[in-house]
């Protein structure tokens, strides 16, 4: 798979490489309908539809620290997921250092917005888009289903996620986050201001939040583990329904793999979550009070 059209990036850690090769392997052969959603050559994604539709649309966002990535990366969980009747949309995002917070989470936005237009020409309900990602990736979906802010300037209804679904994301910065090192994308100047815009964990508004499934590998990184754990607990105080799913003997890495594990593990629980969660009425603002 090649990937040499796309700007230089962060270079990987030996360990990043050894993912990319990986699910790079995994998803060789796989093709979907490309698309571009601005003029950026990483403000693209790709389209797997199902066979047989069943009319759940999973927009998924890649990992690499905010830094490294593509879109591609994601192309080895079409099969196990279109087995399943969910349309795969697979989006990318630009990239720090070159772009800062808050150019990955506008991305993300736009992507969904054009699925929520252009998706039930590629089987899809544009009333059952439901959003994930790995990492960074997973940090950019919790953050667009806690905050609605992004949804009326791109004209989408106040519900147009029916659900999130993050892999090992990352839902708070600043103090007690458990991060070692400020991550770059988040720039400089106001940090406290900027931290807090950036989590998910400071951005909750219940009464527009859907539902989650939370995924992490038993052997994540120790902070990311914990910061689940206090999302959980955020949700449920809040009144939004969760779900935790961890994946026993997981690393990082290994969790995203499992993401592809077909024909079951995580993508039969995620479609299963999925169709329930879309047969569900959508609760109103006093039912969450």
């Amino acid at each position: 798979m090649k990937l040499d059209h796309y700007p230089p990036q962060e270079p990987l850690s030996p360990l990043g490489v050894a993912y990319q090769e990986r699910i790079l392997a995994l998803g060789e052969g796989v093709a979907g309908h490309e698309a571009a959603y601005g003029d950026d050559p990483y403000q693209t994604l790709a389209v797997f539809r199902p066979p047989q539709p069943s009319g759940d649309v999973l927009v998924f966002f890649h990992g690499g620290g905010w830094t490294s990535g593509y879109k591609e990366w994601m192309y080895f969980m079409a099969p196990a997921l279109i087995a399943q009747g969910v349309v795969l949309v697979s989006a990318g995002y630009r990239l720090a250092p070159r772009h800062g917070f808050p150019a990955g989470l506008d991305d993300a936005a736009d992507a969904v917005a054009w699925t929520w237009r252009h998706i039930g020409s590629h089987g899809g309900d544009p009333r059952r888009i439901f959003v994930g990602g790995h990492s960074a990736g997973g940090h950019y979906a919790a953050l667009l289903a806690a905050s609605p802010a992004w949804r009326a300037p791109r004209a989408l209804p106040a519900d147009v996620l029916r659900g999130c679904l993050p892999v090992s994301g990352v839902y708070r910065f600043g103090p007690g986050s458990g991060l070692s090192v400020r991550p770059r994308f988040l720039g400089t100047g106001d940090e406290a201001r900027v931290d807090a815009d950036a989590s998910p964990l400071h951005r909750l508004e219940a009464a527009a939040c859907p539902p989650f499934l939370i995924t992490h590998g038993s052997r994540d990184f120790p902070h990311l583990v914990a910061q689940a754990q206090q999302m959980e607990a955020a949700l449920r105080a809040a009144g939004v329904p969760v779900q935790v799913q961890i994946l026993e003997g997981a690393d990082h890495f290994e969790a995203s793999v499992a993401c592809g594990e077909h024909p079951a593990g995580w993508p039969a629980l995620a479609a299963a979550w999925m169709r329930q969660t879309a047969a569900s009425p959508i609760p109103s603002t006093g039912e969450r009070q």
